[in-house]
């Protein structure tokens, strides 16, 4: 048997950002905290994005058009946002709850709650890498929408003024003519770009590996390759978890385990509507230029994230389930996606290709709060493509939570009691 129990003893399953971000404010409290993982740490979705921390990310993706996006990729196999013909009640049953979802009004609704944790997390960021001298590249040059045609800017004008009126974000608009002295590595033909300068952005991995050596120093203890096998309860509490390294207890737990929370929801009593939502990305060494700044390219639905060992284009979302392939066409659709915008958009140098799957709910935010039925046991999942930005203010909430501390945000948009 291997023992965790401590007074005051926290047991976080998962260790993805979200899970290494709990274990940070839990021991700031003094607790003694220990992360279990499947995997290796921090191996999953937190690997290898693109590294945004974006406050600029309020629309949820419940927006009115979404359903029809959806609708047409059932069709069409290269569709950037594609949902894949099969058989899975539980798929088209979320996709139900999600289609009743995309209109105007819960699009606000569920806006105001992602910037509520947007901004927060920003802070908590800024806080912690000042703090904790993270090595991870942090950089807050801002995050550039680029738009290659005059069409995609006459919609992104709309998207801006959108943003501008209903929650206060704004951008810098740069014209075409313009672009190609803003960022020397974009090409001269393009429609122009929105540059949302309170956006930040890291090297995943790298933020990750130093940051969980520094929770280790701290006395966070971390199990790789350790999987959950079964939870033991008894009165409306965990007991232990039993695992493929033997039993482990502990006063409290968190359940982190992002697109695989859901297989949980029956162990736990309660309702964990996610379903994985697959992306991709290809790392490669540095082209000349390389762009100076992360651009979005909204109208292909890349993302380019220059790093200071390399550069990395990530994009797509697919419900195909949890299926663990990379197709090569897709890692050629991501590299064909940047030519219109780059100078030197493939550097043919790979250094990694990855796919990870993100916990998509079906209103679009995550599942931060104490689960119904269990007195000592709290979700942190279901972040959907913002895991990394609301990694920090989700560890806060959930230690909050768990201490009793007022929370620095309203946790209640977040609840699992909304399943219920």
């Amino acid at each position: 048997m291997i023992t965790a129990s401590h007074p005051e003893s926290v047991l976080i399953v998962g260790s993805g950002i979200v899970g290494i971000a709990c274990a940070h404010y839990l021991s700031k409290q003094g607790l003694k905290v220990t992360v279990i993982d499947r995997g290796t740490i921090a191996g999953a979705c937190s690997h290898g994005n693109c590294g945004y921390i974006c406050p600029s990310h309020v629309l949820p993706l419940t927006e009115p058009e979404a359903i029809r996006t959806a609708a047409k990729s059932l069709l069409q196999p290269n569709a950037p946002f594609r949902v894949k013909p099969r058989f899975s009640p539980a798929m088209w049953n979320w996709m139900w709850q999600f289609a009743r979802r995309c209109n105007h009004q819960q699009m606000l609704t569920a806006g105001a709650a992602l910037k509520s944790i947007l901004d927060a997390s920003m802070t908590e960021y800024r806080r912690l890498v000042q703090e904790e001298s993270l090595d991870c590249e942090w950089k807050e040059t801002g995050l550039l929408y680029v738009l290659q045609t005059k069409k995609g800017m006459r919609s992104f004008v709309e998207t801006d003024r959108f943003l501008t009126d209903h929650f206060g974000v704004s951008a810098q608009r740069i014209d075409g003519s313009e672009l190609s002295k803003f960022d020397p590595a974009l090409n001269d033909n393009l429609a122009g770009a929105f540059h949302y300068t309170g956006d930040a952005s890291v090297r995943p991995d790298r933020l990750n590996a130093d940051w969980v050596a520094k929770l280790k120093q701290r006395g966070v203890t971390f199990l790789e390759n350790c999987e959950l096998q079964h939870i033991e309860k008894e009165k409306g509490r965990i007991v232990c978890l039993q695992t493929s390294q033997g039993q482990l207890e502990a006063d409290q737990f968190v359940i982190a385990t992002g697109a695989w929370s859901t297989r949980l929801g029956k162990s736990l009593e309660c309702r964990i509507p996610i379903e994985p939502g697959k992306g991709y990305s290809v790392t490669m060494s540095r082209p000349a230029p390389c762009p100076k700044y992360p651009m979005l390219l909204p109208e292909h639905k890349v993302g380019v994230s220059p790093f200071e060992g390399g550069y990395r284009l990530g994009s797509m979302m697919e419900f195909c389930g949890y299926d663990e392939s990379i197709p090569e066409k897709r890692i050629q659709q991501l590299r064909q996606s940047a030519t219109p915008y780059l100078r030197t958009p493939d550097t043919k140098e790979t250094q990694a290709t990855w796919y990870g799957w993100r916990p998509m709910t079906w209103d679009s935010l995550p599942i931060i709060g104490q689960v119904p039925r269990l007195q000592n046991a709290y979700l942190a999942t279901g972040h959907n493509m913002l895991g990394l930005s609301m990694a920090t203010a989700t560890g806060r909430l959930i230690s909050e939570m768990m201490t009793r501390l007022t929370p620095h945000i309203d946790p209640k948009p977040y609840s699992p009691l909304r399943f219920a």
